[in-house]
């Protein structure tokens, strides 16, 4: 069971207190049979869920001035003085989105930046090429102008201001987060940091690739884990080291992955979660689930083709990730996606999902609720919530703001609701769902055009970057 040291939201952490913080079991419940299109706690209106996966920012970082959310100005600080460190308050400089300074954001960074629930030690991070401290660097939020499309999103829709990434790390564990809810591979340890392979997170990587991993103590064993490919980890009970995909073929519902292509031995081999399970990765779900490029979802979009379930990974250049591009284009690409469901017939029965999966290094100011036993909870991350069953909130354009506690086990308990699939036993079975920010009963709201600079045509003509879409 997860360990609990509840901080500044005591009703929340009270319900994470009264069920554990982590399931009991990682058996999952039975799935059998063809499920209805939703389940009913979860809306009968449902029959697509988009989850969007941006990259690397913090919430403050690009919603410290969002109106009616937690955010600020001025943080917290370690300086040396006389010797020793103090604490002192430090404005944060306001930036464009794009930038050419990559921020380490890996567990002991975020231990350090963490400090006690102090939220100070973001200076005294050391950048992982140079090994020289971050200072300053960390304190920062973006200009409300470089990112109009989320800020407009989250004005008309829904903004989660306490989603927290469900481990203190880098991209390789929220992804895996992402599609079952923890990184478990027995019941000693948990997967954290990214894998020893400089082109590829699973089994494709470099032969005598390791993991490494954080045990239920906290303590950190650095590359002593197994290669990164789910066959090769120890014994994690009947059930294997499941995901989501095995509660949605149990089923018969229909998914897809939407990646940038996937080239064996180059870089851009790093994005793709399902690379590391190995019954999708030497299956036929390879060729047929995973969907390249991730444009590809504006096409099935349009043509009536949108599966049940998709996950939606950016190229590089489009991911919000510092330094890939000199454009802003990731707010575009996310209302490209949100304006093609929206001007289409699948309106009325999805939700859209936006979420960033980890704190890239960001300054944030808000403590994480508690500490577990798997390295986490991380940082707040931003996510907003598109559909026409979004509660109306008190914006002036009806914006509402959940004040929820979630972390991304919510997102996977949502999905696994919406199809009634039954419970992988992450923290799916722990974490409360996101579907208290909508009102299933409400009469379906319109959809109004997110305005973004670039719009479908970019996106289908723009040439791919082949980067990864991180290394952390």
């Amino acid at each position: 069971m997860r360990s609990l040291r509840c901080g500044m939201f005591v009703a929340p952490c009270l319900v994470f207190a009264l069920s554990g913080c982590r399931g009991m079991s990682s058996t999952p419940l039975p799935a059998t049979g063809r499920a209805p299109a939703a389940a009913p706690d979860s809306g009968a209106s449902i029959a697509h869920v988009i989850l969007m996966i941006q990259e690397n920012r913090t919430f403050n970082d690009l919603f410290a001035t969002f109106p009616g959310a937690i955010g600020t100005t001025t943080g917290k600080m370690l300086v040396l003085r006389g010797g020793k460190y103090v604490q002192e308050s430090v404005n944060l400089t306001k930036t464009d989105l794009e930038e050419t300074v990559n921020l380490a954001h890996l567990y002991v960074g975020y231990r350090k930046a963490y400090d006690n629930g102090e939220m100070d030690g973001f200076s005294l991070i050391k950048f992982t090429r140079t090994g020289e401290y971050e200072g300053t660097k960390p304190y920062r939020y973006v200009d409300p102008s470089q990112i109009g499309p989320y800020w407009s999103i989250a004005s008309r829709w829904g903004l989660a201001e306490k989603m927290f990434q469900t481990q203190g790390s880098d991209s390789f564990t929220a992804h895996q987060d992402l599609i079952r809810g923890d990184t478990f591979i027995n019941s000693k340890a948990s997967l954290i940091d990214p894998p020893t392979s400089p082109f590829a997170w699973g089994c494709d990587a470099t032969p005598g690739a390791k993991t490494s991993l954080i045990t239920k103590s906290l303590k950190y064993l650095s590359k002593q884990g197994p290669f990164p490919c789910s066959d090769k980890f120890p014994d994690y009970g009947s059930n294997g080291y499941q995901t989501l995909r095995d509660l949605l073929d149990a089923k018969q519902v229909s998914w897809k992955y939407y990646a940038p292509r996937f080239q064996k031995g180059q870089p851009n081999g790093l994005w793709n979660a399902f690379d590391m399970i190995a019954p999708v990765r030497y299956g036929p779900e390879w060729k047929h689930n995973i969907s390249s490029p991730e444009t590809n979802i504006l096409s099935n979009i349009k043509n009536g083709k949108l599966p049940a379930m998709s996950w939606v990974i950016p190229d590089a250049q489009n991911s919000d990730h510092p330094g890939y591009s000199k454009k802003d284009t990731g707010p575009s690409w996310v209302a490209s996606v949100v304006n093609a469901v929206g001007e289409s017939k699948y309106w009325d029965s999805t939700v859209v999902i936006v979420v960033w999966d980890d704190w890239g290094g960001f300054y944030d100011s808000v403590p994480p609720p508690f500490v577990d036993d798997e390295g986490g909870i991380g940082f707040r991350v931003p996510m907003l919530v598109i559909s026409p069953y979004v509660k109306i909130g008190r914006g002036s354009k009806g914006g509402y703001i959940s004040k929820t506690v979630y972390q991304f086990g919510s997102i996977v308990r949502f999905i696994e609701d919406v199809w009634g699939l039954g419970r992988l036993g992450t923290t799916d079975s722990t974490c409360k769902s996101i579907s208290d920010m909508f009102d299933f009963n409400q009469r379906p709201r319109k959809f109004t055009k997110i305005p973004a600079e670039y719009g479908r045509s970019f996106f289908l003509h723009q040439k791919p970057s082949g980067l990864p879409v991180d290394t952390e």
